[in-house]
Protein backbone atom coordinates (compact mmCIF):
# COMPACT_ATOMS: atom_id res chain seq x y z
CA UNK A 1 0.00 0.00 0.00
CA UNK A 2 1.47 3.38 -0.93
CA UNK A 3 0.24 7.01 -0.44
CA UNK A 4 -1.83 8.31 -3.16
CA UNK A 5 -1.50 12.28 -3.11
CA UNK A 6 -3.44 14.58 -5.38
CA UNK A 7 -3.61 18.11 -6.40
CA UNK A 8 -7.50 19.09 -6.83
CA UNK A 9 -7.64 22.06 -9.28
CA UNK A 10 -6.80 21.72 -12.90
CA UNK A 11 -5.91 18.18 -11.86
CA UNK A 12 -9.40 15.92 -10.80
CA UNK A 13 -11.37 18.68 -11.78
CA UNK A 14 -11.13 20.69 -14.70
CA UNK A 15 -11.58 24.08 -13.34
CA UNK A 16 -9.87 26.11 -10.50
CA UNK A 17 -11.62 26.18 -8.06
CA UNK A 18 -10.69 28.94 -6.44
CA UNK A 19 -10.49 31.41 -9.37
CA UNK A 20 -14.62 29.89 -9.98
CA UNK A 21 -15.61 30.62 -6.34
CA UNK A 22 -14.25 34.38 -7.19
CA UNK A 23 -16.70 34.05 -10.25
CA UNK A 24 -19.73 32.47 -8.11
CA UNK A 25 -19.33 35.41 -5.46
CA UNK A 26 -19.61 37.65 -8.45
CA UNK A 27 -22.23 36.21 -9.99
CA UNK A 28 -23.86 36.17 -6.65
CA UNK A 29 -23.30 40.20 -6.66
CA UNK A 30 -21.55 39.50 -2.89
CA UNK A 31 -18.31 41.38 -4.27
CA UNK A 32 -17.47 44.21 -5.77
CA UNK A 33 -18.05 43.77 -9.28
CA UNK A 34 -15.03 45.78 -10.73
CA UNK A 35 -12.25 45.52 -7.98
CA UNK A 36 -12.85 41.85 -6.71
CA UNK A 37 -12.83 40.33 -10.47
CA UNK A 38 -9.72 42.22 -11.32
CA UNK A 39 -8.18 40.98 -7.95
CA UNK A 40 -9.36 37.85 -9.06
CA UNK A 41 -8.24 37.46 -12.00
CA UNK A 42 -4.70 39.21 -11.47
CA UNK A 43 -3.99 36.25 -8.52
CA UNK A 44 -4.77 33.72 -11.15
CA UNK A 45 -2.11 34.84 -13.74
CA UNK A 46 0.49 35.03 -10.94
CA UNK A 47 -0.41 31.48 -9.57
CA UNK A 48 0.07 30.49 -13.55
CA UNK A 49 3.01 32.33 -14.01
CA UNK A 50 4.65 31.61 -10.18
CA UNK A 51 4.73 34.88 -8.73
CA UNK A 52 1.57 34.54 -6.48
CA UNK A 53 2.17 36.43 -3.20
CA UNK A 54 -0.14 34.17 -0.99
CA UNK A 55 -0.42 36.06 1.63
CA UNK A 56 -1.92 38.92 -0.27
CA UNK A 57 -4.16 36.68 -2.11
CA UNK A 58 -5.74 34.96 1.10
CA UNK A 59 -6.29 38.77 2.35
CA UNK A 60 -8.67 39.03 -0.31
CA UNK A 61 -9.85 35.48 -0.99
CA UNK A 62 -10.68 34.82 2.72
CA UNK A 63 -12.66 38.49 3.38
CA UNK A 64 -15.89 37.39 1.71
CA UNK A 65 -15.85 34.51 4.25
CA UNK A 66 -16.03 36.80 6.81
CA UNK A 67 -17.87 39.13 5.68
CA UNK A 68 -20.92 36.34 5.43
CA UNK A 69 -22.75 34.23 8.18
CA UNK A 70 -22.07 30.58 7.75
CA UNK A 71 -25.33 29.50 6.86
CA UNK A 72 -25.09 32.25 3.88
CA UNK A 73 -22.07 30.33 3.28
CA UNK A 74 -22.81 27.14 3.37
CA UNK A 75 -26.47 27.70 1.14
CA UNK A 76 -23.96 29.38 -1.45
CA UNK A 77 -21.61 26.53 -1.60
CA UNK A 78 -24.59 24.66 -2.14
CA UNK A 79 -25.58 25.84 -5.39
CA UNK A 80 -21.59 26.45 -6.14
CA UNK A 81 -20.99 22.57 -6.29
CA UNK A 82 -24.08 22.07 -8.08
CA UNK A 83 -23.49 24.96 -10.94
CA UNK A 84 -19.44 25.42 -11.26
CA UNK A 85 -17.75 21.86 -9.77
CA UNK A 86 -19.88 19.28 -10.72
CA UNK A 87 -20.02 19.32 -14.51
CA UNK A 88 -16.12 19.85 -13.96
CA UNK A 89 -15.37 16.55 -12.19
CA UNK A 90 -12.87 14.28 -14.41
CA UNK A 91 -15.23 11.24 -15.18
CA UNK A 92 -10.92 9.58 -15.65
CA UNK A 93 -9.97 11.45 -12.41
CA UNK A 94 -12.45 9.34 -10.73
CA UNK A 95 -11.43 6.17 -12.38
CA UNK A 96 -7.67 7.11 -11.42
CA UNK A 97 -8.96 7.57 -7.23
CA UNK A 98 -10.70 4.08 -7.92
CA UNK A 99 -7.78 2.34 -9.01
CA UNK A 100 -5.70 4.11 -5.92
CA UNK A 101 -8.25 2.97 -3.90
CA UNK A 102 -8.49 -1.00 -5.37
CA UNK A 103 -4.93 -0.57 -4.62
CA UNK A 104 -5.45 -0.53 -0.84
CA UNK A 105 -3.52 3.06 -0.93
CA UNK A 106 -4.39 6.22 1.23
CA UNK A 107 -5.50 8.79 -0.51
CA UNK A 108 -4.82 12.21 -0.07
CA UNK A 109 -6.07 15.81 -1.57
CA UNK A 110 -3.65 18.57 -1.21
CA UNK A 111 -4.07 21.49 -2.60
CA UNK A 112 -3.66 25.54 -2.11
CA UNK A 113 -7.56 26.31 -1.85
CA UNK A 114 -8.87 26.41 1.22
CA UNK A 115 -11.06 24.23 3.08
CA UNK A 116 -14.32 26.15 3.10
CA UNK A 117 -13.84 25.30 -0.89
CA UNK A 118 -12.56 22.27 -1.12
CA UNK A 119 -13.86 19.81 1.65
CA UNK A 120 -16.89 19.58 -0.30
CA UNK A 121 -15.42 18.59 -3.19
CA UNK A 122 -12.80 15.75 -1.55
CA UNK A 123 -16.12 14.46 0.29
CA UNK A 124 -18.16 14.38 -3.55
CA UNK A 125 -14.99 12.78 -4.98
CA UNK A 126 -14.41 9.98 -2.20
CA UNK A 127 -11.29 11.29 -0.26
CA UNK A 128 -11.48 11.95 3.68
CA UNK A 129 -7.57 13.11 3.56
CA UNK A 130 -7.58 16.57 3.00
CA UNK A 131 -4.92 19.03 3.21
CA UNK A 132 -5.44 22.63 2.47
CA UNK A 133 -5.45 26.08 3.40
CA UNK A 134 -7.00 26.54 6.82
CA UNK A 135 -9.49 29.58 6.96
CA UNK A 136 -9.48 30.96 11.01
CA UNK A 137 -12.87 30.50 12.78
CA UNK A 138 -13.75 32.24 15.87
CA UNK A 139 -16.87 32.56 17.83
CA UNK A 140 -18.95 30.26 14.88
CA UNK A 141 -17.75 32.78 12.33
CA UNK A 142 -14.58 33.19 9.98
CA UNK A 143 -11.82 35.71 10.74
CA UNK A 144 -10.86 36.18 7.45
CA UNK A 145 -7.36 34.67 8.55
CA UNK A 146 -5.82 31.68 7.81
CA UNK A 147 -4.01 29.18 10.85
CA UNK A 148 -0.99 27.40 9.98
CA UNK A 149 1.18 27.14 7.18
CA UNK A 150 -0.73 27.61 3.75
CA UNK A 151 -0.02 24.53 1.49
CA UNK A 152 1.38 26.19 -1.18
CA UNK A 153 4.79 25.43 -3.30
CA UNK A 154 6.91 24.27 -0.26
CA UNK A 155 4.32 24.43 2.18
CA UNK A 156 2.52 21.36 0.64
CA UNK A 157 5.69 19.60 1.90
CA UNK A 158 5.64 21.21 5.36
CA UNK A 159 1.75 20.35 5.87
CA UNK A 160 2.42 17.00 4.72
CA UNK A 161 5.17 16.21 7.43
CA UNK A 162 2.89 17.42 9.88
CA UNK A 163 -0.21 15.53 8.49
CA UNK A 164 2.14 12.23 8.43
CA UNK A 165 3.51 13.01 11.96
CA UNK A 166 1.19 10.75 14.01
CA UNK A 167 0.24 7.62 11.38
CA UNK A 168 2.17 5.09 10.33
CA UNK A 169 2.51 6.27 6.69
CA UNK A 170 5.51 6.27 4.80
CA UNK A 171 6.88 8.26 1.30
CA UNK A 172 8.10 5.34 0.14
CA UNK A 173 6.63 4.07 -3.59
CA UNK A 174 4.53 7.77 -2.76
CA UNK A 175 3.17 8.99 -5.38
CA UNK A 176 1.55 12.80 -6.55
CA UNK A 177 -0.36 13.94 -9.29
CA UNK A 178 -0.26 17.82 -10.40
CA UNK A 179 -0.84 19.82 -12.90
CA UNK A 180 1.31 22.80 -12.08
CA UNK A 181 4.58 23.69 -11.58
CA UNK A 182 4.33 25.48 -8.47
CA UNK A 183 4.07 22.07 -7.00
CA UNK A 184 7.40 21.02 -8.37
CA UNK A 185 8.85 20.93 -4.58
CA UNK A 186 6.74 17.54 -3.78
CA UNK A 187 6.59 16.43 -7.19
CA UNK A 188 10.46 16.21 -6.40
CA UNK A 189 9.87 14.00 -3.13
CA UNK A 190 7.70 11.46 -4.06
CA UNK A 191 8.56 8.34 -5.83
CA UNK A 192 5.92 8.38 -8.63
CA UNK A 193 5.87 12.36 -9.88
CA UNK A 194 3.30 12.32 -12.29
CA UNK A 195 2.57 15.67 -14.62
CA UNK A 196 -1.53 15.76 -15.43
CA UNK A 197 -2.52 17.67 -17.98
CA UNK A 198 0.60 19.90 -17.31
CA UNK A 199 1.03 23.66 -17.69
CA UNK A 200 4.19 24.10 -20.33
CA UNK A 201 6.75 24.50 -17.72
CA UNK A 202 5.62 21.81 -16.14
CA UNK A 203 5.46 19.58 -18.92
CA UNK A 204 9.30 20.71 -20.39
CA UNK A 205 10.14 19.73 -16.78
CA UNK A 206 8.22 16.34 -16.98
CA UNK A 207 9.78 15.62 -20.10
CA UNK A 208 13.66 16.90 -19.07
CA UNK A 209 13.46 14.11 -16.09
CA UNK A 210 11.21 11.77 -17.60
CA UNK A 211 8.48 11.90 -15.40
CA UNK A 212 5.05 10.43 -16.69
CA UNK A 213 2.51 12.64 -18.14
CA UNK A 214 -1.24 12.04 -18.34
CA UNK A 215 -4.23 13.83 -18.97
CA UNK A 216 -7.46 12.99 -17.60
CA UNK A 217 -9.61 14.94 -20.09
CA UNK A 218 -8.82 13.26 -23.73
Amino acid sequence: MSLAIFDLDNTLISIDSDHAWGEFLLEQGAVDPTAYREANDRFMADYEAGTLDMDEFLAVALRPLAENTPQQLASWHQQFMAGWIEPHILERGEELIARHRTSGDTLLIITATNRFITAPIARRLGIDNLIAVEPEMKGGRYTGRAVGTPSFREGKITRLKEWMADKELSMEDAWFYSDSHNDLPLLEMVDHPVAVDPDDQLKEIAKQRDWRIISLRD
